[in-house]
């Protein structure tokens, strides 16, 4: 077969297997698993990050790193991966950053149902591919469930110290993100990457 034809046959080869995946509602493996990498570096660096800070000065000291740091590190993991990966929730401690659209909001809506009805929330995710008026995207989000160390500022405000509640008064006058019990959804890592 002439070398013209194998370039055509590749070409139109790779374009049918393009068709059969932009065509489907399921996303690539590939690109899942992307999202998923991409979602649990966000995770483990944030998570570090805030230990490492709770270690050496106290709890006082995470809302420094997740009002100044840990919007850094969501922008480089978001750089890395040519992908929007950021936090949300539907009780935001700053709107500005952390106010799901739409389609994040009902997920996490969804989220908080099922454990509501009794499901675990570690590991619980959520992802399909979304067609916008600028394209088809794949969407992941994967649940913050409240653990121990989130309650320093996240749980009952009768519960946190005074220091911290007029830090978070100072730093965040439209704060929403207190009174949350443990082990229920606190937000979400969302992933957003074109197809």
């Amino acid at each position: 077969m002439p070398r013209s034809h194998l370039l055509l046959l590749g070409v139109a080869l790779a374009a049918t297997a393009w068709w059969a995946v932009a065509g489907s509602d399921e996303p690539p493996r590939a690109a899942l698993e992307e999202a998923r990498r991409a979602s649990g570096e966000l995770v483990t660096s944030v998570r570090s990050e805030l230990v490492k800070a709770i270690e050496a000065s106290g709890p006082l000291r995470a809302i420094v790193v997740c009002k100044y740091t840990v919007p850094e590190i969501a922008s480089a993991v978001s750089r890395k991966y040519g992908a929007r990966v950021t936090r949300v929730s539907l009780a935001p401690r700053n709107p500005a950053l952390g106010w799901g659209d739409a389609w994040e909001q009902q997920v996490l809506m969804g989220f908080d149902e099922r454990v509501a009805k009794g499901e675990k929330p570690e590991g619980m995710e959520h992802f399909e591919i979304v067609a916008e008026p600028s394209g088809r995207f794949l969407r992941y989000m994967r649940v913050l469930p409240m653990q121990p160390p989130c309650m320093h500022c996240h749980g009952p405000a009768d519960q946190i110290s005074e220091p911290i509640r007029a830090q978070l008064a100072h730093d965040y006058p439209f704060d929403k993100a207190m009174g949350l019990p443990l082990g229920r959804v606190r937000g979400a890592v969302t992933y957003k990457k074109p197809l």
